[in-house]
């Protein structure tokens, strides 16, 4: 947790006024190779809001800052600074063994405040506070080191075809950085069954062309394949569609429809070129399915299959032990 104020914060300039929230050094670089202001970051949230907070409102949030002169860092605690109108929700961490206070972004002026902090990314749960159930299946695709995005769009093509054949529907955007995402709205599945769906579902579209796609959580296993990610479950975050991304450029994550995918790259959503694509549109909206349950079959399948990050954990400990009983090889 960083609570401490903007590093510029006793000497800020306060720049403008929106929504009785004070703006701040503007014009200042937004991040060395962004080709952006932080009025950039400010303007370019404010004309998506009416897209982006109906995917933030009541959800937990984690944000990604950028200070001048420091590493990105992930903030998940409400600053001690933050003002009293800010909604928040407390969460207990189970990692950490103790209570998280998130921020909840359901308005303008929250969504400003947090521009103005610098928070680029925008990482919501996949659950609503207080909720007992994930709105979202989501799949994280993944291209190996080196990988092209038309690996990704090989593999989008196979999960979209599992999808299919399981008699579900999604929609995809852009990660903002190399890989895509696929959200599946659930009706009402609990995170055990979402998550062991998104297990089946990972294995099926595998099993299509595993030539292209692994479902391997061990980097050394994938063999240049795109990572087929099901770890997405829980108390799981995902990048927001429609947030800016820290990388060069500031891409966005951004919605494609299904046939547009051999068409674009991700960095064809920036935060300079992402409104002029949108115009009056919401297409995150407009292109997803309506809420569906899950198949029983997908389900049952999914819970046979191991967890991924506990069978990664498993296979690196015997792995260790092999090395220490093999010794060196010469």
């Amino acid at each position: 947790m960083n609570t401490r104020p903007d590093s510029d914060e006793a000497m800020k300039k306060v720049t403008e006024t929106r929504a009785d929230v004070e703006l701040s050094n503007l014009d200042q670089p937004l991040f060395d190779g962004a080709g952006a202001t932080k009025r950039d970051l400010v303007d370019y949230l404010d004309a998506v809001r009416d897209r982006i907070l109906p995917v933030l409102r009541g959800r937990p949030l984690s944000v990604m800052r950028v200070r001048p002169g420091q590493e990105p860092f992930m903030q998940k605690n409400v600053p001690k600074y933050a003002p009293d109108w800010i909604a928040t929700t407390t969460v207990w961490a189970q990692a950490s063994h103790r209570e998280v206070s998130y921020a909840l972004c359901n308005d303008r002026r929250t969504l400003l405040w947090f521009a103005n902090q610098r928070a680029v990314e925008y990482h919501p749960t996949l659950a609503e506070a207080g909720g007992d159930h994930p709105s979202h299946l989501v799949m994280d695709l993944d291209p190996p080191e080196g990988g092209t995005f038309d690996q990704v769009v090989r593999a989008a093509r196979l999960v979209e075809r599992a999808l299919a054949d399981s008699g579900l529907d999604g929609a995809v955007k852009t990660s903002g950085a190399k890989g895509v995402h696929v959200f599946v709205p659930l009706d009402g599945a609990g995170f055990e069954d979402a998550a062991a769906a998104t297990r089946a579902l990972a294995a099926r579209a595998e099993r299509l062309d595993p030539d292209v796609a692994t479902t391997a959580f061990i980097r050394e296993d994938r063999d240049g394949k795109v990572f087929l990610d099901s770890t997405r479950a829980g108390g799981a975050t995902v990048v927001a569609a429609y947030s800016p991304r820290i990388r060069p450029g500031v891409p966005v994550s951004f919605p494609v429809a299904w046939d547009a995918l051999d068409d674009v790259t991700p960095t064809d959503f920036t935060l300079r070129t992402a409104l002029d694509r949108l115009g009056d549109g919401d297409p995150w909206a407009e292109r997803m399915p309506a809420p569906q349950p899950l198949p029983a079959d997908l389900v049952e399948e999914g819970h046979a299959i191991p967890i991924a990050r506990v069978q990664a954990m498993h296979e690196g400990k015997r792995r260790a032990r092999a090395r220490r009983t093999d010794g060196p090889t010469t």
